[in-house]
């Protein structure tokens, strides 16, 4: 298993399922930021006020709400998947942030790195900012430990857009997994669960 910690705690189990999120550059202001960091010790309800936090679209940048934007990053998830680097089970791209629930098949930083890289490299590009940051460095990553909370956290993601208020089914969204669009043939898109029950006990 491999973990480090920089202002979140990381686990990375190998061969295990991991969710993932991962915002824009500056999406967050520094006064919620002092917030979640007074949630340190608890890493799910800080992630939870996070997500509240990115889905009201309330400060920051909101570059993922231009569809070509948006479709860079899709695409990048996508490819990654094609290229054998994960199993992909779920994802969605929002206006600001980005979450994924994907089983490695290469060193997890390696299958992060490329889709961020790609996506920024084309999004910059498009927007005039070559040479700017794009995505926050950190990501939240949180392992899973049976077939059961593999199936509750594919609803969270597909239904972010719900909660957001962006649309009324999850099905409408079109940058996401749950979108008839959202994938493609042979890209390792996989949406059943073959996770098995695991009782370790470490935490994302």
């Amino acid at each position: 298993m491999t973990y480090y910690a920089r202002n979140l705690p990381h686990w990375h189990p190998e061969g295990k399922t991991i969710f993932l999120t991962w915002r824009l550059f500056g999406s967050l202001p520094r006064s919620v930021l002092s917030r979640l960091e007074q949630l340190r010790s608890d890493p799910d309800k800080q992630f939870l006020a996070a997500d509240e936090q990115l889905d009201s679209a309330h400060s920051g940048p909101l570059w993922l709400s231009d569809p070509e934007i948006a479709g860079y990053t899709q695409d990048a998830i996508l490819r990654g998947a094609e290229l054998g680097h994960y199993n992909l089970f779920a994802y969605v791209v929002m206006a600001n942030h980005v979450h994924v629930l994907l089983e490695p098949g290469v060193p997890l930083s390696r299958a992060i790195r490329g889709i961020k890289g790609v996506s920024a490299r084309d999004a910059n590009a498009t927007l005039d900012r070559v040479g700017k940051p794009f995505w926050q460095d950190e990501s939240f990553d949180h392992w899973i430990r049976n077939g059961a909370e593999l199936e509750r956290i594919v609803f969270y993601i597909e239904n972010n857009p719900v909660k957001a208020g962006l649309v009324k089914r999850a099905q409408d969204w079109p940058w996401s997994s749950a979108s008839s669009t959202g994938t493609l043939a042979g890209a390792g898109f996989r949406k059943k669960s073959t996770v098995k029950s695991d009782c370790a006990t470490g935490k994302s």
